[in-house]
């Protein structure tokens, strides 16, 4: 699972003039996205990118060699292996145009991009609900979004982040930020298949929109690890000590968008190694994960957390209905936890959101 698949053009395309260059990444990147569906690309595949990256043939003229390939085998072909090729090349063709527009509509249009042809209901919302096996929680699966409430789950999402202000944040709250945003559009899961490789290409051209130069790179060689980060940020199980968390996600858009250098092992998220802690103490008092500055949080602390946990976005006011005490009390508890280093804010005091640090 830790194998870092090595790029096919990373040599090739090194030395390119930069709108060569570019469209040699944008490849990369969509050859290294099929991984998260565990789809392998053709050789015929790498030598019509070639032909397009060296400017002998357009991207469509790319697509439709690959159609013309794929009919002349009559599906004389490993399973997975058409739809893996017909997807690179729509993804290479998105990535390299300009257009984008944030909406929930552009993030459907380009599900049925990608997919038209290859799933009957590409460009479609998902109307039956969904479990998935997930390696990296040893065989159990994240809570995706209920299908009769997808459109509004999907809407919704839309608005809080176009609503969100990132003035004045850190570049580490940025990050933290993109992280919750992009975890929850995944979880929605409006699509039934196709899902993670139609938010990761939202994903990089949002990335643009907001002034980043996104390292294609990082689709191309940890596009699997990058999956593996969006589920571990949408799954707790409390009674066995595991609690979602966006830090392996962060540490893939640090290296994404800031040339960090950060080690990914996919074997780092299993949830294995939260089993293996002891499971009878508390996560937040265990001196055992901080032996030098433990924490103690007072019950009501504790129990602000698990609101939180649920939904960083709650209001003081909310809080305190939900826990039957005054807003003083809950705020003058927040206000505690945020010198304990256990929660922090970011946003505005009416559209920002709790992070849990700790």
């Amino acid at each position: 699972m830790d194998d870092i698949k090595k790029d096919p053009f990373e040599e090739y395309i090194k030395n390119l003039p930069p709108t060569r260059k570019e469209m040699g990444q944008a490849w990369s990147a969509a050859i290294g996205l099929q991984d998260v569906d565990g789809l392998k690309t053709s050789e015929y595949l790498y030598a019509t990118a070639k032909k397009n990256i060296d400017g002998e043939i357009t991207i469509d003229e790319a697509g439709e060699l690959i159609k013309s390939y794929y009919e002349s085998r009559q599906g004389r072909t490993e399973r997975g292996t058409e739809e893996a090729d017909k997807v690179s090349q729509r993804i290479a063709k998105l990535l390299s145009d300009k257009a984008f527009v944030f909406s929930p509509a552009q993030y459907i249009s380009i599900h049925r991009e990608l997919f038209k042809g290859i799933y009957s209901h590409a460009g479609k919302i998902r109307d039956y609900n969904i479990t998935k096996k997930e390696w990296v929680l040893d065989g159990d699966t994240v809570s995706y979004g209920h299908a009769l409430d997808l459109k509004d789950m999907l809407e919704y999402d839309f608005l809080q982040e176009r609503n969100f202000r990132y003035n004045g944040l850190s570049m580490t709250e940025v990050i933290r930020h993109l992280s919750i945003f992009i975890s929850r559009l995944w979880q929605i899961h409006v699509f039934g298949e196709g899902n993670t490789r139609t938010t990761a290409v939202f994903f990089i051209k949002y990335l643009r929109q907001l002034g980043f130069e996104a390292d294609n790179d990082m689709f191309a060689e940890h596009s699997w690890y990058f999956r593996n980060a969006l589920v571990r940020a949408n799954y707790s199980n409390i009674k066995k000590g595991i609690y979602e968390t966006t830090d392996f996600l962060e540490l893939f858009l640090q290296n994404l968008l800031l040339d960090g250098k950060n080690e990914l092992h996919n074997r780092e998220m299993h949830v294995s190694g939260m089993l293996a802690q002891k499971q009878d103490t508390d996560p937040i008092n265990d001196p055992i994960n901080d032996p030098i500055n433990m924490v103690v949080l007072s019950e009501r602390e504790k129990k602000i957390l698990e609101l939180l946990r649920q939904d960083p976005t709650l209001t003081r006011a909310k809080m305190a209905g939900i826990l039957g005490c005054s807003d003083a009390t809950v705020k003058r508890a927040l206000g505690s936890m945020v010198q304990k280093n256990v929660i922090r804010r970011i946003g505005s005091n009416k559209k920002g959101e709790w992070i849990i640090i700790r």
